[in-house]
């Protein structure tokens, strides 16, 4: 597979170009330390928006959330106090900063693995200065309290949305290299088929507001970057980690309806495979963009990495999963019914009665769960026998 430069940079507007910049470690240090750690600190920022004013209003957002947190917690044993999770009116312009600030940048270590994901709604600004040639905008994240100047689109004025800039001067000054981005969220207007798209209208006639460039200068002071030294780096590409996002510059991302309930049309089958699958950054998104190719999406998802690293052959997340590979687990238990997250489940096989068992469990002692309900991905079943939170489950065919 190869990596289209040009386009992924057109297509951030410089949002997530060379999210990750080296301050001074040599290559060899960084695969030095990717093979020496040992036990270390995961620590991740979920970031999900669906309460958008008025018709700007998205509906899966937040299950993505649900779905990257049960995957991190489960699968690869993130302890649930290290995941911050903003959604909806939480997920504001001062969250989202603060946020990244205080549970990421001052909390990881060289060492720790970090995840950053978010679904919501893209935009663009005018970019008066574009970093990158070719670009007129710039790509923004568009927090719950950012709206479209008064008057749009008769009117212009400025937006509250923080952008490309600013995510990579944050993802600069964490100290860890082991970040992945993962971005469900598009950066073009218009709507395509029956499903609502991730894109907020923005355009020529929208700027960024002023704080939004002084929060940028304080970063580069805090850097000890000369604009001229930040848009030379910048250009250079990835310099930190992996970067997963949902869409080509040309393309929209799907807020989607799946068996049942709504989610990112990229973030659900990534974390799905990622359930059922020992995987890499290049295989899982291999994988997403063939899903979404037999789906007849229009989108094909982008990854990126840091240039000549290899990381995009490294395992996800740079982690080894702490689990096995599973299509359920149980999350709560009450009496004889328990409670199933389903996000490895293929929800076209599955239906009242659906069986499940214990993983590495034999026959003899493996308990009896049965699915009686379910509400999107959420499900009720009755368990005969011994079993815990946390237990991994198999669907029975």
């Amino acid at each position: 597979m190869t990596f289209n430069r040009r386009k992924f940079l057109q297509m951030t507007g410089s949002t997530v170009t060379g999210l990750g910049l080296s301050l001074g470690l040599t290559q060899a240090d960084r695969f030095g330390r990717v093979l020496a750690k040992s036990t270390p600190r995961k620590l991740a920022l979920l970031v999900g928006i669906n309460k958008y004013p008025g018709e700007d209003a998205l509906r899966g957002c937040v299950n993505d959330i649900e779905l990257m947190r049960h995957l991190l917690i489960y699968r690869f044993g993130f302890q649930p106090t290290d995941i911050l999770t903003l959604t909806d009116e939480k997920a504001n312009r001062t969250g989202i900063l603060q946020g990244f600030e205080e549970h990421l940048i001052k909390q990881a270590k060289p060492d720790d693995v970090v995840v950053f994901h978010y679904s919501g709604h893209g935009s663009q600004v005018d970019d008066p200065n574009p970093i990158t040639e070719e670009v007129g905008l710039n790509s923004t994240f568009v927090p719950v309290d950012s709206g479209l100047p008064v008057g749009y689109p008769e009117k212009g004025g400025t937006v509250q949305d923080i952008m490309g800039h600013t995510l990579f001067l944050l993802m600069s000054a964490c100290q860890s290299e082991n970040f992945t981005a993962v971005l469900d969220s598009c950066f073009s207007g218009g709507a395509t088929r029956s499903y609502k798209v991730r894109s907020r209208p923005g355009g020529k006639s929208v700027q960024i507001a002023a704080k939004e460039k002084d929060y940028q200068r304080k970063w580069l002071s805090k850097l000890n970057l000369s604009p001229q030294e930040f848009t030379r780096r910048y250009r250079v590409g990835v310099a930190k980690g992996v970067v997963l996002a949902a869409t080509n510059p040309e393309q929209t991302a799907a807020d989607a309806r799946c068996n049942g309930f709504y989610a990112g049309a990229f973030t659900y089958p990534l974390t799905r495979y990622l359930w059922q699958n020992s995987s890499t950054p290049e295989s899982a998104i291999a994988k997403v963009i063939a899903e979404l190719s037999e789906g007849n999406y229009e989108q094909t998802p982008i990854l990126e990495v840091l240039p000549q690293s290899g990381y995009e052959k490294e395992p996800i997340f740079f982690l080894k999963p702490s689990n096995t590979t599973a299509d359920a687990v149980i999350t709560e238990i009450s009496g004889n019914r328990a409670t199933l997250w389903l996000g490895g489940v293929d929800m076209g096989n599955i239906e009242e009665g659906s069986e499940f068992r214990a993983m590495g469990a034999n026959k003899a002692n493996s308990p009896q769960v049965q699915l009686i309900s379910r509400n999107g991905l959420v499900g009720i079943a009755i368990v005969k026998g011994i079993a815990k939170v946390g237990m991994l489950l198999q669907a029975i065919a």
